[in-house]
């Protein structure tokens, strides 16, 4: 298992919901002169999303190289199938990850851009409107969806590269003569440090050398934490280990507040509620976000660690998908990441262990069956993996 690998002077911007994401996004696509990497699980057909293709197929229009790798669960069959043809026409490659499950179940759940080496995007958002649900109901959302990305300029880039071009390679086959052309485009693109202090890290987790990355990444933090540990994400449905890192650290006096997403997937929720006695007993604070979907994936401990990315706290981001996050030492970022969970716990319900006394059998039993049902079938996905 890897550790995580730390590079200095990079300069990382927190970017929040797609009002600051796609403007920055499409800016860097505009600006491109060698080449654009892109991997996504959602790449709607909306007005975001034809946004973002359109500035991708004006660079390939440019002459710049443009890979564009997409989910085929998440993105859907049949848009998967026209984005690739729309893509083509317009001189923008595009490989589709996984389609038919011939590989397995696994997903890319990453979101991840490379612009010339030089910059690069990671974090939450996928390529869609945030004001729709992203669950294919379309239903309108009452505020835009509440997500984090970053802007990485430094050395960081390079890792960041690397690993979303092995992705794009191993989906493909490439001829000898366009990779050493592609080579040589790319060699005259120099990473240069920014000059930002923040030590950066990029963690992913897949299925070979990186399964329990992210989640070890996660417990390291928790169980190092002094003061504080602010969390966020949308599921809440994590192996035992940590969920008792969580409960670990409340308890030896670290303030632990939880921020989650609900109402989307009934039985996400009643999972997760399954967890919350055991959690608020051990004096984690958790707090119920219902203001519009809470979709970051985002944590911050004792003001010195952050992370932002794509995994969540459920089986299949830390045990089955392809994910990938940011390990952020830098007090500043870390503030500002703080700053913006705190408005979310303002803006969220607090839930009280007392709230539990007083919850029917009927609605308690379900809890249980439902956290049973999804044990069951995350074990069998993970080879019984899960509540490690």
């Amino acid at each position: 298992m890897r550790s995580v690998t730390f590079t200095a002077n990079n300069r990382i911007d927190l970017l929040h919901c797609g009002a600051e994401f796609f403007p920055a996004l499409i800016e860097a696509f505009d600006a491109a002169a060698v080449e654009i990497y892109l991997e996504t699980y959602i790449f709607a057909i909306d007005e975001t999303g034809e946004q973002v293709r359109a500035a991708l197929q004006r660079a390939a229009g440019r002459g710049v190289i443009v890979n564009v790798i997409t989910d085929w669960v998440g993105t859907g069959r049949a848009e998967s199938n026209l984005l690739h043809k729309e893509f083509s026409a317009a001189g923008v490659h595009h490989r589709s990850f996984n389609p038919w499950f011939r590989n397995g179940v696994a997903r890319t759940h990453r979101k991840i851009c490379v612009v010339d080496r030089k910059r690069a995007f990671l974090g939450g958002l996928n390529i869609n409107d945030d004001l729709l649900s992203d669950d294919n109901s379309n239903e309108v959302l009452p505020a835009p969806r509440w997500d984090f990305a970053v802007r990485i300029d430094g050395p960081l880039v390079d890792a960041i590269h690397r690993e979303v071009a092995a992705q794009w390679a191993r989906l493909g086959s490439m001829t000898l003569k366009t990779r050493w052309k592609r080579f040589k485009r790319v060699r005259a693109t120099q990473i240069t440090a920014s000059d930002a202090p923040a030590l950066a890290g990029l963690v992913v987790r897949d299925n070979l050398r990186n399964r329990r990355t992210i989640q070890r990444a996660y417990l390291q933090a928790l169980g190092h934490a002094r003061k504080s540990a602010w969390l966020a994400n949308p599921y809440f449905a994590p192996g035992r280990k940590l969920r008792d890192a969580l409960a670990s650290a409340a308890a030896r006096g670290v303030d632990v507040t939880l921020l989650l997403g609900v109402g989307q997937f009934r039985l996400q929720d009643a999972v997760a509620h399954s967890f919350y006695p055991k959690l608020l007993k051990s004096g984690v604070k958790l707090v119920e976000y219902q203001k519009t979907q809470l979709h970051g994936k985002v944590a911050v401990v004792d003001d010195e660690w952050a992370t932002v990315g794509s995994s969540n706290y459920d089986g299949l981001s830390l045990f089955v998908n392809q994910e990938a996050n940011i390990m952020v030492k830098d007090a500043e970022f870390a503030c500002t990441l703080r700053k913006h969970i705190e408005r979310g716990v303002a803006e969220g319900v607090p839930v009280r262990l007392e709230d539990f006394d007083h919850i029917p059998w009927y609605r308690r039993a379900w809890y249980g069956a439902a956290y049973l049902l999804y044990k069951s079938i995350l074990r069998v996905i993970t080879s019984g993996k899960y509540t490690e």
